[in-house]
């Protein structure tokens, strides 16, 4: 639950004010998006929702702990185990290859070679890539890499997916490819909050938080989400050779 939350940076004498007493709640299991244009406060609420920033004043509450009482080696552990990130530019190591990218969390935690090989393998068939384990980045389309990132954002089974503009980079058929393992993924009980600022990919959400100038000013749950795999197969249908 977020309640009252603003936030200001500052440089110099100057304030900028990211955030202006925004308050919703999230509740488990649900699929939302943040939408807003540049500057409307939306990356910010998700650093913070991520654990990644801390806010200027009010409250935020994390599966009961309120987290701005939390210190910096609770906040990496709850990253670690209970948050997933999915980035816009991938952030995957060039001169490792998919399996080896997906990996490194689970290194990272200390978990077993042999539980490591078993738990990968599973996060890279349940994104379907099950035939590119051991291609490298430069060797995969954007879609291809970004589903790489979801692999390596479900590892550590984490309750909740945090993916900032997942498909920016992404071509329509690729983003929809995308936008399927998010509402598979939320079908299987994960906690889904993605920012973007393109209407078409906030619809596939069940819930859209619009942000305008660090206010939160709108809250829309969407009766009929958008199913990307009927928006595949529409794309499909529309190519001719």
């Amino acid at each position: 639950m977020v309640s009252g939350l603003t936030k200001v940076y500052k440089t110099g004498s100057v304030e900028v004010i990211a955030l202006k007493d925004v308050s919703f709640q999230v509740n488990s299991v649900e699929f939302i998006a943040i939408m807003g244009p540049s500057g409307s406060g939306k990356s910010t609420i998700m650093y913070i929702l991520g654990c990644l920033d801390r806010a200027t004043s009010g409250s935020y509450c994390l599966e009961g702990q309120e987290v701005s009482r939390l210190n910096e080696n609770i906040l990496a552990a709850i990253r670690n185990k209970k948050i997933g990130f999915v980035f816009q530019t991938y952030n995957l190591l060039p001169r490792l290859n998919a399996f080896q990218n997906v990996e490194l969390p689970l290194i990272y935690a200390g978990i077993s070679g042999s539980q490591r090989k078993k738990i990968v393998k599973n996060a890279l068939i349940q994104v379907g890539l099950e035939n590119r384990l051991f291609h490298r980045p430069n060797q995969l389309s954007g879609g291809e890499s970004q589903r790489v990132g979801i692999a390596r954002a479900l590892v550590n089974d984490p309750n909740i997916l945090l993916a900032d503009e997942p498909t920016g980079n992404l071509d329509s058929k690729s983003g929809e490819e995308v936008m399927q393992i998010f509402q598979n993924l939320n079908e299987q009980g994960k906690t889904i909050i993605l920012v973007t600022h393109e209407r078409d990919i906030a619809y596939h959400a069940k819930r859209i938080l619009h942000f305008l100038d660090g206010k939160l000013v709108g809250d829309e749950f969407v009766e009929k989400p958008i199913q990307a795999i009927e928006q595949l197969e529409r794309i499909s249908s529309s190519v001719s050779y």
